[in-house]
């Protein structure tokens, strides 16, 4: 530690005898940090009321776990007394030690999703989100419930609370921004399942009542779209179309279109009548060859 400015209300320089009283200062550290008192770091005037003189020595501190921190031991003394008394021995974090995270109250850790079953969580007293019931407001909604002063809420939404909501909605997982939403076929304020809320929000949000989805009870912005929209109608397709026929002979596939000609008409067989026996029997060449052959043997 180096010397510093003093404050309007200290002395403007070091006192020559608290300055040189390193030694003393060095024991009085000891006697607190042991053997765990490095070496002597510099000093620097405090403030103190007239007549009288302060300053604190700083030593580096060597116990574990404790980098970067000092040993600060205030001596003091009064004019016309060249007398040095002890004030006190403290350590204390220099700029490069390792520090707890700053404080946060209670109120202001709790993270959406920390609430359980049976906890409660009281709003602060002074929730800019909430205002009584009776209180003026821009909102059709809340003017109704001031007519319900002694039945109905004490508190309702304040203009602040509402936009608060209204941007965490818009930007979160069931906004226009979402993936959902941009390869949705349409917003979800033109669709059938959408129930729109009350008040100066319905123009912006309102609650899915898809059961199918995933946002089923849960709100969504006019914006906001997925694939079970109720304008979407399914694609049917069209089987009159006939296939075309293949025929394998094991060798090669021929494909054949389907003649649109009628097929020739059967005629019914001639009745055999005397003499009809003698007639000679039409066949294909190679079944009139083999009948000859089988005759001449």
């Amino acid at each position: 530690m180096t010397s510093t400015e003093p404050a309007e209300d200290t002395r403007t320089e070091l006192d020559a005898v608290l300055s040189a009283a390193v030694e003393l200062a060095r024991t009085a550290a000891r006697e607190v940090g042991g053997e765990h008192v490095g070496e002597h770091a510099g000093s620097r005037a405090e403030p103190a009321s007239d007549g009288a003189y302060v300053v604190t020595h700083a030593f580096a501190s060597t116990l574990p776990g404790y980098v970067g921190w000092h040993w600060a031991v205030t001596l003091g003394r009064v004019d016309d007394d060249e007398q040095v008394t002890v004030d006190e021995v403290v350590l204390l974090p220099g700029d490069t030690a390792l520090l707890a995270p700053a404080w946060v109250p209670w109120d202001e850790r709790v993270q959406p999703g920390d609430l359980s079953p049976g906890d409660l969580l009281p709003p602060r007293a002074d929730d800019p989100r909430l205002v009584p019931a009776y209180v003026d407001s821009d909102d059709p909604a809340v003017e109704t419930v001031a007519f319900e002063l002694g039945l109905g809420r004490e508190f309702v939404m304040s203009r602040d609370g509402r936009l608060d909501s209204a941007e965490r909605w818009y930007a979160g997982g069931r906004g226009p921004d979402s993936p959902m939403a941009r390869q949705a076929p349409a917003h979800c304020g033109t669709c059938g399942f959408f129930l729109s809320l009350a008040g100066s929000l319905a123009a912006g949000f309102g609650v899915c009542g898809n059961e199918v989805t995933d946002s089923d009870g849960a709100v969504v912005s006019v914006e906001y779209g997925c694939g079970a929209h109720s304008g979407v109608a399914a694609e049917s397709t069209k089987l009159t179309e006939a296939p075309e026929l293949v025929w394998d002979d094991g060798d090669e596939i021929t494909v054949n279109e389907v003649s649109p000609e009628p097929h020739p008409e059967v005629t019914e067989p001639a009745v055999e009548s005397e003499g009809a026996a003698d007639a000679p029997v039409p066949q294909h060449d190679g079944v009139a060859a083999e009948a000859e052959q089988e005759t001449g043997d």
